[in-house]
């Protein structure tokens, strides 16, 4: 069933802005059970249902995604039954939820794991809203979100944090509980929201189950990392535009290739789960929907005139990494043309998209680091990880070209998965230090996934053969909050002093900037 099928099936009679039945991933057969079971309008749990909390993003002028998963027992496959359940929902412009401006109702439905995806329009651009869910006679927290502004308004100011890489196991999330207390306009996550490892019993607490395969497995797995407390309260305080990285699926894959053993067919449905349960997890709009093992997830957010986001899937497309993988010098497959990060016609839509941006800075969110990086610190010797931009060398110098050619404004990349932090001027020949800079790259550490101690010094010797490279930090974990005004864009880099101590406080470790018409990092 084509997808506008699908939505025009889900839509007919209704308003879109008052009623949002969710569907299946999977199967049109699972979509039409959908409507001859009966809605449950009074029902009765086990437990609390509101457990997993709420959430919000995808942000536009006229309004956003609000969230939820009806989950009783959220470690244990939710414990709802297999019913139809009645949400309400309403959005107020105060945080008692006073001055209602939009209400509804949704069917949080067994095929989604009783998640709800409400797009809410029809609202005023640039305010802070709040909104809630009911159910029987429960009530969710109350959630703060907020609309972008218009486009083309003028707008002076900005203020994001990212973040990427939140290992369950490794620590706790101090640097959420610190997250929570910024002033930010919205969240962006960068990838590694879960992890599908099994449990360690070396760490400081552990996931729930061996590693995850099916369904059920998928989403238990999300569930226990939205069962923590900091982080559902930045969940419930700001906005997020959410991207993945290769942990909700399977370390290092590519496309249809996994790094485990797998046969292709295994993993195409292993994707598929995976990715469904993404979904159910996440606060996406309907066209990221999966279709089995295939999701809608790159695309574009646009706030006023001084910032558009370009939301890669780094993933999803990609070819094999080259060379076996790994950290190595590289070979000839890692020059190969035919090697990409993101596809044929994720990158045309980037371009394109890159191309008609009227905004101050473009900004493109994405998983792997960009920069080129010689982790060897011997002259007569080079080692490149392979799993990032390193390996796909023409893929990025295409980029590069286009973003030069076109003269694109201040081209900033912001990345996460090396569980370290970095900056780099983005150079047009990387091997040649006089060569022009182009942009900016600014890669996050992780809330709590692990950076080895042992690979610091390393890496800490070869940076005065990387002088494109301004900063590294491999001790710390934390965020990056970035704030943009017409003339300058500022990353702080806050970090905690223990993932071990859910208390932790945060301080700033290191602050750059970027001028508005001079692209490479400062100190400031």
């Amino acid at each position: 069933m084509a997808r506008w099928d699908v939505e025009r099936l889900l839509l007919t009679g209704m308003q879109r802005r008052r009623l949002l039945i969710g569907v299946s991933a999977l199967t049109s057969l699972a979509i039409a059970s959908q409507f001859s079971r009966r809605v449950v309008a009074q029902p009765k749990f086990s437990d609390y249902p509101f457990k997993l909390g709420v959430a919000s993003g995808e942000p536009l002028p006229d309004g956003f995604v609000i969230w939820t998963r009806l989950a009783p027992q959220p470690l244990n496959g939710g414990g709802m039954p297999r019913q139809n359940i009645e949400v309400r929902w309403q959005v107020a412009r105060d945080p008692k939820m006073q001055q209602v401006v939009q209400k509804g109702t949704a069917i949080a439905t067994p095929e989604l794991a009783h998640s709800v995806h409400v797009e809410v329009q029809g609202l005023e651009p640039n305010r802070w809203y709040w909104y809630q869910f009911k159910v029987g006679n429960d009530t969710s927290r109350i959630g703060r979100t907020r609309t972008a502004p218009a486009r083309g308004d003028r707008l002076q100011q900005l203020t994001f944090a990212f973040a990427s890489c939140q290992d369950w196991q490794n620590g706790f999330y101090s640097a959420y509980r610190n997250m929570a207390r910024e002033e930010l306009d919205f969240v962006v996550h960068l990838g590694d929201y879960i992890y599908e490892y099994g449990p360690d019993f070396s760490k400081p607490r552990q996931h729930n189950s061996a590693e995850i395969i099916s369904l059920v497995d998928y989403r238990n797995r999300h569930a226990l990392y939205k069962t923590g407390f900091h982080l559902q309260a930045v969940h419930a305080k700001f906005p997020w535009i959410v991207t993945w990285d290769d942990h909700e699926v399977d370390n290092n894959y590519a496309n249809f290739i996994p790094e485990d053993d797998q046969t292709r067919e295994e993993f195409i449905q292993r994707r598929a789960n995976a990715y469904q349960a993404y979904y159910e997890h996440m606060p996406l709009r309907l066209s990221s929907l999966p279709k089995g093992p295939d999701m809608q997830l790159y695309r574009r957010l646009t706030f006023g005139d001084l910032a558009e986001f370009f939301v890669l899937d780094t993933r999803q497309y990609r070819s094999d990494q080259p060379c076996g993988d790994g950290l190595k010098p590289r070979c000839a497959e890692a020059l190969a043309e035919k090697a990409t990060m993101t596809g044929k016609e994720q990158e045309r839509w980037l371009f394109k998209g890159l191309e008609r941006s009227p905004a101050r800075w473009n900004v493109i969110a994405q998983q792997t680091m960009m920069a080129q990086f010689d982790f060897d610190a011997r002259s007569d010797s080079e080692t490149f990880n392979l799993d990032q931009w390193d390996g796909y060398v023409a893929a990025r110098d295409r980029l590069f070209h286009f973003i030069q050619q076109r003269k694109v404004a201040n081209p900033v990349v912001i990345t996460g998965d090396i569980h370290s932090s970095w900056i780099h001027d983005l150079k047009a020949d990387f091997n040649n230090p006089a060569s022009p800079t182009i942009g900016t790259e600014f890669v996050g550490t992780s809330i709590t996934s692990d950076f080895p101690t042992q690979f610091i010094a390393p890496v800490t010797a070869a940076l005065a053969d990387n002088p494109h490279t301004k900063f590294f930090d491999g001790a710390f974990r934390g965020y990056v909050r970035c704030q943009l005004t017409p003339k300058q864009w500022r990353s702080d880099y806050r970090v905690v002093s223990s993932i071990l101590d859910p208390q932790a406080p945060a301080s700033t470790l290191a602050s750059f900037i970027v001028e508005n018409g001079h692209p490479g990092a400062q100190n400031a």
